[in-house]
């Protein structure tokens, strides 16, 4: 599986591509990770239509089967929450476009997810990206450190591709 995180942001939008491990090597690997970011002096009808644009052609280059997003949940300021919401908007509708599956998950089942429980901060985050990729340095820049920790959400909640295949015939099995 072929997972494409998301850590949104008008200004910043962070992004990682992470691939499954697979035969002797299940230990995912990160194939692509970097920020997709807006000129902060453009007008927002703007900045979203360049972070269109971008986010297109990243899909349209690294082809992912599912784009992981963070979800929004609150922000202190109304106005960066009302920005990051229609980027967030630009990436599900541009997944969808593009034909990928698109999901959300919380900051915090991110957290959980990677680093064992979801009160963990940034550090513990990049540590914990680092130590599962099997990086010698951490991610730089951050964002899109939270991008692939997005991504690794995901291939930790989908499981193993052999697994959900038996669950669903376990299921099937039991009606």
């Amino acid at each position: 599986m072929f997972v494409l995180g998301i850590d949104p942001g008008l200004s910043r939008c962070g992004y990682g591509a992470v691939r499954q491990g697979s035969g002797d090597r299940r230990r995912p690997v990160a194939e692509a990770a970097g920020v997709l970011s807006t000129p902060t002096d453009a007008g927002r009808a703007q900045r979203l239509a360049e972070l269109q644009q971008d986010f297109r052609a990243l899909v349209t280059e690294l082809k992912p089967d599912v784009v992981a997003v963070e979800r929004v949940l609150f922000q202190r300021n109304a106005h960066t929450a009302m920005a990051v919401a229609e980027a967030v908007g630009v990436v599900l509708a541009e997944s969808a476009a593009a034909g990928c599956e698109a999901v959300e998950y919380s900051p915090n089942e991110v957290k959980k997810a990677v680093a064992g429980w979801g009160g963990a901060d940034k550090q513990e985050i990049t540590e914990m990206v680092k130590t599962l990729l099997g990086l010698k340095e951490r991610l730089s820049p951050p964002d899109a450190a939270d991008a692939v920790a997005v991504a690794l959400c995901h291939l930790a909640c989908a499981g193993p591709p052999a697994a959900v295949g038996r669950r669903a015939v376990a299921v099937a099995d039991a009606r």
